[in-house]
């Protein structure tokens, strides 16, 4: 009698077990995730380790604004299409390339291969402004209400960057791409204000922004 209730007893302990273990893997994930969801979400603009990151302003851009380019440098694609992203920005002059995309169900039948959503969007964007340090930005626009506005907004589209306060600091117009290289913004500490600077200041202070490509091309054009 002994022996059958132990027997009878293994399955429903190798169940509970196995609830056990699902139960702790699920704990782990999501405390994993939550951990690294912050730093999943920020996006740092800049390459390397410069001084001013720790004063870095924070530009949000919710899951219908895709920024693309950040002075110049690509921002990287996340697995995850339509996530609301925070964009860390250096103190002083940034410019924010991005476009804006609405999605809106179809009604009726859907024929087999045809998508069952309308997507409009919008020409790429640009918006130039100065962040100032610990500074928090967001995009601001209209939301349309209708399949028919969000049509009309995709040619027409335009977004304010505003501050914490709700003040506008720049407004956004089309993107005319010009080829440059990759290079993180002249700090506000660095820029030059003064007139009375010297050609030696100014050089010093384009050259700590310059690429490894631009410095060589530049020392081959003085040496020549």
């Amino acid at each position: 009698m002994g022996i059958t209730q132990a027997s009878s007893s293994q399955p429903t302990l190798g169940r509970s077990i196995r609830r056990v273990s699902r139960s702790l893997v699920a704990s782990v994930l999501v405390v994993a995730l939550a951990g690294c969801s912050s730093s999943m979400t920020r996006v740092e603009t800049w390459e390397g380790e410069p001084e001013e990151a720790s004063q870095a302003s924070t530009l949000k851009a919710p899951g219908d604004i895709k920024v693309t380019q950040v002075n110049d440098r690509n921002m990287s694609s996340f697995l995850m299409d339509d996530l609301a992203l925070d964009y860390a920005l250096l103190p002083g002059e940034n410019e924010v390339v991005f476009t804006h995309k609405t999605i809106w169900a179809k009604s009726g039948v859907v024929e087999n291969g045809e998508s069952k959503v309308h997507v409009y969007l919008s020409e790429p964007q640009v918006v130039r402004f100065n962040a100032k340090q610990d500074e928090v930005y967001r995009f601001s626009f209209p939301e349309p209400e209708s399949r028919a506005e969000a049509e009309q907004m995709a040619e027409t589209f335009m977004a304010t960057v505003v501050n914490e306060d709700g003040q506008a600091v720049a407004t956004s117009q089309v993107w005319a791409p010009e080829p440059t290289s990759d290079r993180t913004p002249i700090p506000a500490s660095r820029a030059v204000d003064s007139a009375d600077e010297n050609a030696l200041e100014r050089l010093k202070a384009v050259w700590a922004t310059a690429t490894e490509d631009e410095k060589k091309a530049f020392l081959r054009w003085a040496f020549e």
